[in-house]
């Protein structure tokens, strides 16, 4: 993992937010906690470019967070199971009504332009300000649907009982602020000011947005032919020119999109920078925990993950029509090159903490305990996966510097918006320019054309065949970046994780000895990382695990509820329809 260069905004701000005492994250929001309205910046805030810049951080370190450690468990991508009742009125669980920080939002909006600063400078401040409060409430729609559109810093004589708007006012509300954002917004930062948000970010996330509202998740009578789906082309499309003559575009090496920083395919990304803004990739709960602290058992891959890499030649393992056969007990043979990038097996080269040698072992009295995937080992409570997760991590730390992991968080990068594109122009009559994107996204993996040019993918696909492809491709390309469960639920497919038992990859036998066979001289071969994969057998076995067992993704999850406190404290706020007494309806 290359360290990258210091970024001179972050320390700038974050100084300054420790200096001023700014804080990054405030309690609740202004719609219960009537009380937290007494808070407002201190007078002269507003006059000075510095402090305008580390009330403008606080907001980013409050909105934007780092790498989405176990959302997989929500899908197909890692270990762990989603049970009945994950999701209820009462608990906290995928709750999102970041009010406290539409409010300091707003508070900059109304108080900026009556400061000292020059105008120039204001408007510049001002659209990433908006561009804050859009993806706030993006991520509120698309968790709840219409939820009370606010616009000025609430005080305690204004009305705090405020109703839902509709999803359709919510929308428009939110292109509306990238639309102003977008036009007062330099095209592209770079060099020091890298992570703030400019125009490349802005029209990419629109495009996004414009997916969203188009998907079936709010069109569910008509999830793929409603004229949202135009809009949704026209802003992919051109976020996409755009990102093309400025720079932007695929790199060459997969890996390097997270070895690397300040990149041309990372269009927005949160700024780690050690000592300042450390740990946004969690390292210390990913790797195993031999070479770890605290923690361990995040963003376990399981095998159905494992098993949707394609070969080589981009067909799918076991396909007949591969160059490639395919093997279980040898299942890492001849595989898509993000395989590796992605995943660690038993007996794989695994570098961590400067050991250049060492090798990842899983069997049962061959790992270290802590590591293993067995029946009889510590942990059969606390789930593993006989996998690993290798994206993000900083291999050369030692187990005692694993929280200094400064990998910077891709928000949104040049893939994510080619798969926008994709899908929006699939749905619009355009599917070659769709499959263009899959090739293209298969070229930089390094998976091999073949004699077609088709890179695996099978001729004259049908409009859905297209979308399961560029679907499936996204699974493998963004997999553990927090994708996965919300596209699914977008395009309202949960009831392909419904009822899903999760499975592992166990190393049974070393050179045909099982566990309670092992010898001395097979722990040593492992001690001197000797042992190649090979040298193991191997079997697909169901996650060990004493909870629950199936994974439960009912209907109603494509909205999720507003919390009933909130709905306690404001009576002009209606439940979702699906939840016990909701009337208000999410959809367009």
């Amino acid at each position: 993992m290359t360290i990258r260069k210091y970024k001179t905004w972050i320390y700038k701000a974050f100084a300054l937010i420790l200096s001023l005492g700014l804080v990054l994250s405030s309690c609740d929001n202004v719609l219960d906690e009537v009380d937290d309205l007494s808070n407002y910046p201190g007078q002269g805030t507003f006059d000075d470019v510095q402090t305008v810049n580390a009330y403008l951080s606080a907001l980013y370190g409050s909105t934007f967070g780092g790498w989405p450690l176990n959302e997989g468990n929500r899908a197909d991508e890692s270990g762990g199971i989603i049970g009945p009742d994950w999701i209820t009125e009462n608990n906290g669980t995928m709750k999102f009504w970041p009010y406290d920080i539409v409010r300091r939002v707003n508070i900059m909006l109304e108080e900026l332009p009556a400061g000292n600063i020059d105008p120039e400078d204001q408007s510049e401040l001002i659209a990433q300000a908006k561009f804050i409060r859009a993806y706030l409430y993006f991520k509120m729609v698309y968790y709840h649907g219409g939820v009370p559109i606010i616009t000025v810093p609430q005080q305690l004589s204004d009305d705090l009982e405020v109703p839902r708007n509709t999803t359709a006012e919510c929308f428009d509300f939110i292109i509306k602020d990238l639309d102003e954002a977008i036009s007062n917004l330099p095209v592209k930062y770079s060099g020091d000011d890298f992570g703030r948000i400019d125009q490349a970010t802005a029209r990419s996330f629109k495009g996004k947005v414009l997916l969203y509202k188009a998907s079936p998740q709010f069109n569910p009578s008509n999830p793929y032919d409603n004229s949202h789906w135009l809009d949704a082309y026209q802003a992919n499309l051109s976020a996409k020119e755009f990102l093309d003559a400025n720079g932007y575009g695929l790199l060459d090496n997969y890996t390097d999109v997270f070895e690397t920083s300040d990149h041309k395919e990372n269009i927005f990304s949160v700024v780690y920078v050690d000592p300042i803004k450390t740990n946004g990739r969690r390292e210390d709960a990913v790797r195993p925990l031999s070479e770890s602290k605290n923690a361990t058992g995040g963003d376990q891959p399981i095998w159905a993950l494992a098993e949707a890499f394609p070969m080589k030649d981009g067909k799918m393992p076991g396909d007949p029509s591969s160059a490639y056969t395919y093997d279980v007990q040898s299942f890492w043979e001849n595989r898509d090159p993000r395989f590796a990038a992605n995943l660690v097996w038993n007996g794989e080269n695994y570098p961590l903490s400067g050991k250049t040698d060492r090798r990842q072992y899983t069997m049962t009295n061959i790992a270290l305990s802590v590591d293993a995937f067995g029946y009889i080992i510590q942990g059969e409570s606390a789930y593993r996966t006989g996998l690993f997760c290798r994206k993000g991590i900083m291999e050369e730390l030692p187990p005692e510097l694993v929280n200094i992991n400064d990998v910077d968080w891709p928000e949104m990068r040049y893939a994510e918006v080619l798969f926008n594109y994709a899908e929006a122009a699939n749905e619009t009559g355009h599917p070659n320019e769709a499959i263009q994107v899959l090739k293209d996204i298969r070229a930089r993996a390094g998976i091999e054309a073949g004699n077609d040019g088709m890179y695996g993918l099978t001729p004259g696909m049908s409009r859905e065949e297209i979308r399961e492809a560029i679907l499936h491709e996204k699974y493998i390309e963004m997999a553990f970046e927090g994708q996965r469960f919300w596209d699914l639920r977008r395009h309202r497919m949960l009831d392909r994780l419904d009822g899903m038992h999760k499975y592992g990859v166990m190393a049974l036998e070393v050179n045909g000895r099982t566990y309670d066979q092992v010898t001395p001289e097979d722990v040593a071969a492992a001690n001197n990382n000797s042992l190649l994969p090979g040298d193991f057998s191997y079997e697909v076995v169901e996650l060990i695990t004493t909870g629950p067992k199936e994974m439960s993704m009912p209907e109603k999850y494509y909205f999720f509820p507003i919390q009933l406190n909130h709905l306690d404290r404001n009576p002009n706020l209606e439940q979702n329809q699906g939840w016990e007494g909701g009337t208000f309806d999410p959809t367009l």
